[in-house]
């Protein structure tokens, strides 16, 4: 049975522990990381009761680094990033653009696929076919990158006037639930984490459907440290905590903990 949110994070300060990680402390950064948080499933959860999720554990157990998380919108989080009012971007995707703010460590691979609440409709076997499909109504969320081919998306459909860009994946899949539009993309475990945290849509799990295309391909996913507001020294201790972190295998098994047996497939694997 999958934990309620309350308790998943109330064990944020003890999984640290049970891997044998120091709790944080400023001994090896010189300062405290501003690192805003925007809901992505439970990768980054977001709400009254705090901010926790994967990537909030995984920061938690970095020994020498002490992290301050502050919600914010996700088109926000971007901005910030590319203005040098936060220190890291995560999680994110690699992307060109990203590359000009940033320093990219990977600590997973993921995948961006169709979703759907349509079982019937006939398939998209490509994003070239989605821009024929005029009858498809796309909600996205605003912020999210999934590198050159997502982003000609975005501008064909905008001109299409077929695009809809809302807040967060529950918002999104408010609008599929309702019938405002058709399908979306993302990487399939960041809409579940946002249904699995909000009761009023975890049986729209059950009838998602994913269809995955080639121009969305497998991309490796993970933290960038900023190039200004980050020092080099700063960012090399982050570098190396981060890529120990994905090479002892903790960011996998914590995706594991927060995920239900098998929902990850296709869409999150280790490095």
């Amino acid at each position: 049975m999958i934990e309620s949110l309350g308790r998943l994070l109330r064990r944020i300060v003890l999984w640290p522990m049970a891997l044998g990680l120091s709790t944080p402390s400023l001994a090896d950064c010189s300062r405290a990381m501003q690192v805003p948080a925007a809901p992505v499933g439970l990768s980054m959860i977001v709400s009254d009761e705090g901010i926790g999720g994967v990537y909030h554990e995984v920061l938690s157990g970095i020994t020498g680094c002490s992290f301050l998380f502050t919600p914010v919108p996700r088109a926000r989080l971007e901005a910030m990033f590319e203005n040098g009012r936060a220190d890291l971007l995560i999680p994110a995707a690699r992307t060109p653009r990203r590359d000009e703010f940033g320093y990219f460590v990977p600590l997973i691979y993921a995948r961006a696929t169709l979703i759907s609440l349509n079982a019937e409709r006939a398939p998209v076997r490509s994003l070239q076919e989605l821009r024929e499909r005029k009858e498809l109504r796309v909600a996205l969320v605003r912020g999210f990158d999934y590198g050159e081919a997502y982003q000609a998306l975005i501008r064909d459909l905008r001109a299409q006037g077929r695009l809809f860009l809302d807040v967060d994946p529950v918002s999104v899949g408010r609008m599929l639930q309702a019938g405002l539009a058709d399908i979306t993309i993302m990487a399939p475990s960041i809409l579940v984490g946002a249904l699995l945290a909000d009761a009023r849509f975890k049986p729209l799990i059950e009838r998602l459907r994913y269809e995955p295309v080639d121009e969305l391909p497998w991309v490796d996913s993970g933290a960038y440290i900023s190039k200004t507001s980050v020092s080099e020294q700063d960012r090399a201790v982050l570098r190396e905590a981060l890529e120990k972190a994905s090479r002892s295998g903790i960011v996998w098994k914590t995706f594991q903990r927060y995920y239900p047996v098998g929902s990850l497939a296709d869409s999150i694997k280790p490095r």
